[in-house]
């Protein structure tokens, strides 16, 4: 078993799965447990995540010293890499420049880290996310890596087995990380590989133990993780299951009529639909802040849930939660809350459910992978992310049905556009931003001002980090002159090419 310390990182999670995926089991601790997680198991390694404390802090986040002296090694994942440096007697100090995003690593040193690939590229592209950096090394230690902007971006006690290094392997983005978790695990830890992999039944299992033989209702938006969990819930509870669709006013264009098409095709739900624009756009009016925004999105769906439920006597509901909703709405102890999601931190304190959350540690390629076990229909796994709470979040600002309008027809032509080149099912997400910001045009020789909108189209595997695509000049030409000819609000288009980090995937 490999244990994992979770200093309040976004990615720990992630961490835990990657060597879930190798078929070795883990378990996440706080570092206030690790010692007490220790005396109950005997890990062959472990390994700090990263985290949004500076070691140096009042409030610091570290680890009990008698840890290292147990002869168990140790990886430390950038804010796990300055608690090494920091505890074992090394200098931590602010840097002199941020890293988010891509940049690229130098091997300097060999080391059995970096087995495996070091004859042929020792330059290679990793994904950081900080601004503290080790300046002096730890006694014992030898610097084996660096990028240009950190000069210890990587370090080594290969007599102790510490390892500490400054960016995130557990990423997809990290060329060679799998790798270096793999002789991390398997060559320094001498881990032995089980069979772990994931079992739909396993999931049809836990919801019949979670729900009985009561009546449920499900959270259907239309999207692959709420209908892989409705599809799920099925199997597990038959016609005990209800599914409701809401249409919140806030929904792409033609988005309802093809949901309904597809699950009368495809699934054997019972499936209502509740139109309730109206109710939404009230509860929205003057509402400018997003964390707002989000939690009376939740707020509204759980009390219309509440009244349906009545009527079938149904206490449990279902929703397609996965992990980076739970994540990124602070969902453990000592991570940061970066938005909170409608159906996570937005729901309200007091409602009539127990909530059931099947996909809860999973992650969107997971459930897309479940999907294709279930048969859904490619167009179904393939379609792009949308948020729960709609195009609510992607107005800046108040929501109107006149912006919705606009930005509907905007998200349309992005969407078209990329599909008609062939890249849809290449990109994770692709989408218009309503800005908010108005700007000055000309249209007809005259002046005119009018509005911005923000194309942003990005790729990624787990929403946990994500790069903008490089779409050819032709078509966002293309893209540009449709928005401004055909949406008459609309005067100038802009393209985002900010990564995950520092921005989220959406912009609010």
């Amino acid at each position: 078993m490999i244990l994992i310390i979770d200093f309040g990182s976004q990615t720990a999670h992630l961490i835990g799965r990657r060597i879930r995926e190798m078929g070795v089991p883990c378990e996440i601790t706080t570092p206030e447990g690790i010692l007490s997680r220790l005396k109950k198991s005997s890990p062959k390694g472990i390994i700090f995540s990263g985290g949004p404390s500076s070691v140096y802090g009042k409030d610091a986040l570290l680890v009990d010293k008698r840890i290292f002296n147990l002869g168990i090694p140790i990886l430390g994942i950038c804010y796990g890499l300055e608690v090494l440096g920091h505890v074992l007697g090394g200098k931590v100090a602010p840097g002199k420049k941020k890293e988010y995003g891509s940049t690229s690593f130098s091997l300097i040193k060999e080391s059995p880290l970096f087995a495996g690939w070091q004859d042929k590229k020792k330059n290679f592209t990793v994904w950081m996310s900080h601004f503290d950096q080790v300046i002096e090394p730890p006694s014992g230690t030898v610097v084996i890596g660096s990028t240009p902007a950190v000069k210890i971006a990587a370090f080594a006690d290969e007599r102790r087995r510490f390892y500490g290094i400054m960016f995130h392997p557990e990423v997809h983005h990290t060329e060679y990380g799998k790798e270096i978790l793999h002789n991390f695990v398997f060559n320094i830890c001498q881990e032995v590989m089980l069979d772990n992999r994931l079992s739909t039944k396993d999931l049809v299992d836990k919801i019949k133990n979670d729900i009985g033989d009561k009546n449920a209702v499900c959270a259907l938006s239309g999207g692959i993780d709420s209908s892989v969990a409705a599809v799920l819930s099925h199997q597990a509870i038959g016609k005990n299951l209800t599914c409701f669709y809401v249409d919140t006013g806030m929904m792409r264009q033609g988005e309802t009529d093809e949901i309904i098409a597809t699950f009368k095709k495809y699934f054997k739900l019972n499936l209502k639909i509740i139109n309730a624009e109206e109710l939404f756009l009230s509860k929205l009016k003057d509402v400018i802040d997003p964390e707002e925004k989000r939690r009376i999105i939740g707020e509204t769906f759980i009390r219309i849930f509440e009244k349906e439920a009545i009527k079938l006597e149904a206490k449990f509901l279902i929703q397609g939660t996965i992990y980076p909703d739970v994540i990124e709405s602070k969902g453990t102890k000592h991570a940061a809350k970066i938005k909170t999601h409608h159906n996570v931190g937005g729901l309200p304190a007091k409602h009539g459910f127990k909530i059931v959350e099947p996909l809860r540690f999973l992650y969107k390629d997971e459930v897309r992978e479940i999907a294709r076990k279930l048969n859904f229909p490619p167009k179904m796994i393939h379609r792009h992310v949308f948020p729960g709470p709609g195009l609510a979040v992607r107005i800046i600002g108040e929501v109107t049905k006149e912006k919705l309008e606009i930005l509907r027809k905007a998200e349309g032509i992005v969407v078209e556009e990329i599909k008609k080149a062939g890249l849809y099912d290449d990109i994770w997400m692709a989408f218009a931003v309503f800005t908010g910001v108005k700007s000055t045009g000309v249209t007809g020789d005259e002046r005119k001002y009018g509005e911005t909108i923000a194309v942003r189209v990005i790729e990624s595997k787990d929403t946990m980090t994500a790069d903008w695509v490089r779409l050819p000049y032709p078509l966002l030409a293309k893209i540009s002159e449709r928005i401004t000819t055909e949406i008459f609000d609309v005067v100038r288009v802009v393209y985002d090419i900010t990564t995950k980090p520092p921005a989220t995937m959406e912009w609010e």
